[in-house]
């Protein structure tokens, strides 16, 4: 975890301008997001600055937005201009909410990055409503390509820590495995 947080504290400041280059896949995914947390209670993990959060809190009831990276939440806090958003530190492995607390959770791009990601699986599937909705999209590697991994080892040389690397199929067999039931998913380029 140590190794993780420092990456991400260190990267926090310029963490919104290197996402800007996957901007119009943010955009499609917030389309998406939207309607499924309209007028619910949402939890996201691994918020980062808060991008996806900022741009969905319009139609959700209200969202608690964690990071493991005090300096992301930081950055997070800066232009939340919203009662229904609050930011806070959290450890996703080892949440401060009571079972079946949230009817929506999302966990955006986070799961590749974490070791024992069906460990978080297990602590979102704790607070999320049995009839609560998973929203997890992350990257994947197409068929770990040539490029893939190019891109895979310049990530680990800058310390991106990189623990699972999915193809789209993998990364569905991943979540079935785990005890979650895919209703739809969608690739994003």
């Amino acid at each position: 975890m140590k190794e993780r947080k420092n990456f991400w504290d260190r990267n926090a400041g310029r963490y919104d301008r290197f996402m800007r280059k996957d901007g119009a896949a943010y955009e499609e995914m917030y389309e998406l997001i939207r309607p499924v947390v309209k007028d619910k209670t949402v939890l996201e993990l691994a918020t980062g600055t808060g991008l996806i959060a900022k741009n969905i809190v319009n139609a959700a009831a209200h969202i608690e937005a964690t990071d493991a990276s005090t300096d992301m939440i930081v950055e997070a806090r800066r232009d939340n201009r919203s009662a229904k958003l609050h930011f806070s530190v959290q450890d996703m492995f080892c949440l401060p909410y009571a079972e079946e607390s949230f009817d929506v959770v999302i966990v955006s791009n986070a799961l590749h990055i974490v070791p024992q990601p069906e460990k978080a699986l297990q602590e979102i599937k704790r607070v999320l409503k049995d009839d609560g909705v998973l929203i997890a999209p992350t990257f994947t590697h197409a068929g770990n390509s040539f490029s893939g991994k190019v891109r895979a080892f310049f990530m680990k040389r800058v310390g991106f820590p990189l623990h699972s690397r999915w193809t789209s199929e993998e990364y569905l067999r991943f979540l079935r495995q785990n005890g979650w039931t895919v209703r739809k998913n969608a690739v994003l380029k």
